[in-house]
């Protein structure tokens, strides 16, 4: 070990930074946090990745939900298709 480290170009922050992701500060209602945590505990993901997926649905920026409709639907347009 050095007696000495110079920190002069040192930045403050994150180790490792996460592509396509930035860091803030918001203040969000006790409630919704609380919401989100029990969300969290029942579905095993994490509070803020729920946050920012329900944030991402509300924008409009997540794809569209595999359902079992939507899956019939494709399945009588491919049918139609080939007949």
């Amino acid at each position: 070990m050095k007696k000495a480290y110079d920190f002069s170009k040192a930045k403050r922050g994150a180790v490792v930074s996460s592509t396509g992701k930035t860091r803030i500060t918001i203040y969000v209602d006790d409630a919704v946090i609380k919401r989100f945590k029990a969300q969290s505990e029942k579905t095993g993901k994490g509070y803020q990745t729920l946050i920012n997926d329900a944030l991402k649905s509300y924008v409009g920026l997540t794809e569209q939900p595999v359902t079992q409709e939507l899956v019939r639907r494709i399945v009588r347009e491919e049918l139609a298709a080939s007949s």
